[in-house]
């Protein structure tokens, strides 16, 4: 009897193969960022079968079966066929968006796919937030655990989003019975990302507003697409926090970065932070503030306890970013040109929030001519 043709027999091998018994996953936000990275990461993963890649745009993973749409279509339900889990990372957390529309595209985009995958028959969607629901406050724990209280408020970019992200996630399973939520939160995300807190590191002095206790803890886009990983494979469910392991103090920060601090007293900080962006001089809200002032540090014990461990230590994600934003200039989270800059700088570090308390002098030296 003659063996099998070498076509047949492959195809058998690869019926066989771990691969062909994993998981169908669908990635939402595919095309770019942390969705293009795990789109990349699951299509060479041999624990994945296949990879279905949604965007409004094509992506560059070749590997991927791509389907070009908007989260919120509901035409999506019929894209989702088939999958096993999806992890939506369709969010738009943008500085420079309108809040409004931004707002519109994240909870309507969560809720259309939530819905969609429950549909489709999808037993599992993955979604990711981040640990800034948890709030940054002066009495956090160091570190908070998973099941700690989201106690932040809606006062900081995109943080209203996101805690309504999270809302939804805790209802989809009563109101869609057999479909698994799991929800990932990083820490500040490093690697390619533009946030009001990698900016912080973007400005000619690192603001410290007197009285607070800021701890850094980052998390490597590489660390978080690994931990998506475990989530879409089952080896991790639920509520899972993710970063480097422990943290830096202000004065370790300082140190690395070689960056001097400015001070500033709380009351001159906050209320020009609000008056600026009020005006429109600075794409951050006040709130945003609170992040690099008080703690709001992951232990990740849900993730460590399922074998996962972070492959990047707060010191090498901290060179990483500084590396990243070398010769870009922010004065109160607005970017600037390098004349603009150097003009800031000569002005010395009282031009922001970081020039903030100039602002502050100058009207009041203005109230007292009048």
């Amino acid at each position: 009897m003659s063996s099998p043709d070498p076509q047949v027999r492959a195809a058998r091998n690869h019926s066989t193969s771990p691969a062909a018994r994993g998981p169908v996953v669908a990635v939402t936000g595919a095309a770019s960022g942390v969705g293009a990275l795990l789109t990349e990461r699951l299509a060479a993963s041999e624990d994945i079968k296949q990879v279905i890649a949604i965007d409004e745009r094509r992506g560059e993973c070749a590997a991927a079966q791509w389907h070009i749409l908007d989260v919120r279509d509901p035409v999506i339900a019929e894209k989702l066929r088939g999958a096993d889990v999806v992890v939506h990372l369709a969010l738009d957390l943008d500085l420079e968006s309108d809040a409004a529309a931004r707002t519109a595209y994240n909870v309507r985009g969560t809720q259309t796919v939530l819905t969609a995958a429950a549909a489709a028959g999808v037993h599992r969607v993955v979604l990711c937030t981040s640990a800034m629901v948890y709030g940054a406050l002066p009495d956090n724990e160091l570190p908070l655990s998973e099941d700690a209280e989201l106690r932040a408020t809606a006062e900081a970019t995109g943080v209203g989003d996101l805690l309504e992200i999270e809302r939804l996630a805790r209802r989809a399973p009563r109101a869609h019975p057999g479909l698994n939520v799991t929800v990932v939160r990083p820490a500040v995300l490093v690697g390619g990302t533009d946030t009001a807190l990698t900016r912080y590191f973007e400005s000619p002095r690192l603001l410290v507003v007197a009285g607070s206790r800021p701890a850094w803890q980052f998390c490597h886009v590489e660390d978080l697409c690994s931990a998506l990983e475990y989530a879409v494979v089952e080896k991790v469910e639920g509520e899972l926090a993710v970063g480097c392991d422990g943290w830096l103090e202000q004065e370790e920060v300082e140190e690395l970065s070689g960056i001097r601090r400015m001070e500033l007293p709380s009351a001159v900080a906050l209320g020009a932070a609000a008056r600026l962006h009020r005006i429109g001089l600075t794409p951050s809200p006040a709130g945003d503030l609170a992040y690099s002032m008080y703690p709001w540090v992951v232990s990740g014990s849900r993730l460590h306890d399922a074998g996962w461990r972070p492959q990047w230590t707060n010191e090498e994600v901290l060179a990483e970013l500084l590396e990243e934003v070398a010769g870009r200039h922010t004065v109160v989270g607005r970017r600037l040109g390098r004349k603009d800059a150097t003009a800031a700088g000569a002005a010395g570090a009282t031009v922001a929030l970081l020039g903030a308390a100039a602002v502050v002098r100058r009207a009041r030296k203005a109230r007292r001519r009048i």
